[in-house]
């Protein structure tokens, strides 16, 4: 295989390195299969190509370890640096991010009708959701923008990082500031690399989120979310920072009888560290308790118990409770670029329908996507016994998930809205789904078209103590 070089990424030459040896070399490294009708027909991490076969020609990789060619058909581009600078229609720091593909239009529309046409291209989860919705549910499929990009730096450290990192027993080290597992050996490291992927140091969001029932009622949150990702901060050190990588505070403000709930957790490299850098406060508390029972399957808050604090973020926090089994590649309808969901002119009643988002207002997108599953360890227990996971190769963003139960059946949908987020160069959400695909109902996180734009304010650490987000959830009570 080959890599593309920062040098070559920044500068738009042509030169391929060699891949230091040490990158582990498995079958996922050589060019990704065509999208198989059943995603089990995808090679197993263990398996090898027979002693007659002939070896897999190089296939250039980015800094991430994504293919950096298109696919054959053309439906896929090759990367070429991203969407790396602001397009004309942005008004500057804290304004809307607006849409850079605004002529774009749907290449062809799936729907119940046609999806044995595209069943190839779609997870388990979404061939149920049209199962579950046939009459309403809907896929616009646009053309392939792959607009991901990060800063200069968090190349550069992902390229030191490389056949350096460690994940053993659960525990991170040798890892900093990029993405630790560019060429990943087992589906646990690609799990580390979205957990890891790149975000500012400090951010706010003031979004909006609906619980959906069955019936079309709907309970609305408005909640405030304060992010520290130390693990990105420049010269970051995974012991000076005792093994701190993320934080998130969630501070609910509505409706009044919810305002004050608060929860602070946090992502450690250590995971018996997190019970003892998790914390909550109810309304009728005075401080945040800690609360070492927060993280794993614990429900998150007023999310009507559609949401496992582990889904925060698709997954949030340590990888103990699962063996994680990486399947390879594949090409996968997912949503992507959502810039059209993101319009600050919408209303939430134009967003959240009785059963699923407007499929109008949503857009699909052909990608490659890693494959991994997950199944709880023996010994331990979880409400989704199997997880099936679909990363996308370019950013480390899981875009899929499906959950089932403990008896093995398909239970949840997630899906990842995103969009990049142009002048800090990450990629964020717009919206973030979990379809219940048994009982019908559904969560919508992330919201915030009736909000202020996302903010990377000037914090500090101390603003991420219990103490202090005690005081600003007190504050909505007086």
């Amino acid at each position: 295989m080959s890599l593309i070089t920062l040098a070559a990424l920044l500068g738009g030459a042509s030169v391929a390195a060699q891949a230091p040896a040490a990158a582990g070399p498995q079958a996922e490294t050589s060019a990704p299969p065509q999208a198989e009708p059943d995603v089990d027909a995808l090679p197993d991490e263990e398996q090898t190509p027979p002693p007659s076969a002939e070896p897999p020609k190089p296939v250039p990789l980015t800094v991430y370890g994504a293919q950096a060619t298109g696919n054959d058909a053309g439906s896929i581009p090759a990367w070429s640096g991203g969407l790396s600078a602001p397009p004309s229609c942005w008004r500057g720091a804290g304004s809307r991010y607006c849409d850079p593909y605004p002529e774009d239009q749907p290449l062809y529309v799936v729907t119940a009708d046609n999806l044995a046409q595209y069943a190839a291209l779609l997870s388990p989860g979404q061939r149920a959701l049209f199962a579950a919705y046939p009459k309403s549910w809907r896929m616009r499929v646009f053309a392939t923008r792959r607009s991901f990009a990060n800063p200069a730096r968090i190349y550069a450290a992902t390229e030191q990082n490389a056949g350096k990192a460690v994940l053993d027993g659960d525990v991170l080290s040798k890892a900093g500031e990029g993405v630790p597992f560019p060429q990943p050996a087992n589906g646990a490291e690609v799990i580390s690399n979205h957990r890891l992927r790149y975000r500012p140091l400090y951010s706010e969001r003031q979004a909006a989120q609906f619980a959906v029932e069955a019936n079309g009622d709907y309970l609305q949150v408005a909640v405030r979310e304060l992010q520290r990702f130390a693990y990105g901060a420049p010269a970051y050190a995974l012991d000076k920072a005792k093994g701190m990588l993320s934080q998130l505070a969630q501070i609910i403000e509505a409706p009044t009888r919810l305002a004050g709930s608060a929860m602070l957790i946090a992502d450690m490299a250590q995971p018996q560290e997190m019970a003892r850098n998790s914390w909550q406060r109810s309304p009728d508390e005075g401080s945040m308790r800690r609360a070492p029972n927060l993280a794993y399957d614990t429900p998150g808050q007023a999310s009507m118990s559609l949401r496992s604090n582990d889904q925060i973020d698709s997954f949030f926090g340590p990888t103990d409770y699962y063996d994680f089994k990486l399947r390879g590649k594949q090409e996968l309808l997912v949503p992507a670029n959502s810039y059209a969901l993101h319009d600050g002119k919408l209303s939430y009643h134009d967003i959240v329908g009785a059963h699923h988002l407007n499929p109008e207002l949503l857009r699909y997108e052909l990608r490659r996507v890693w494959v991994v599953d997950a199944t709880v360890r023996r010994g331990l227990s979880h409400s989704y016994r199997h997880r099936r996971f679909y990363v996308d190769e370019d950013g480390w963003q899981i875009r899929i998930v499906d959950n089932s139960d403990e008896h093995g059946e398909l239970w949840r949908l997630q899906e990842a809205h995103t969009l990049m987020a142009y002048d800090q160069l990450y990629e964020m959400p717009a919206a973030l789904t979990v379809y219940d695909l048994r009982d019908r109902r559904y969560l919508v996180e992330a919201l915030n078209n009736q909000e202020p734009e996302v903010r990377y304010p000037d914090l500090e650490p101390g603003d991420f103590k219990p103490s202090a987000i005690s005081r600003r959830s007190r504050e909505l009570q007086k």
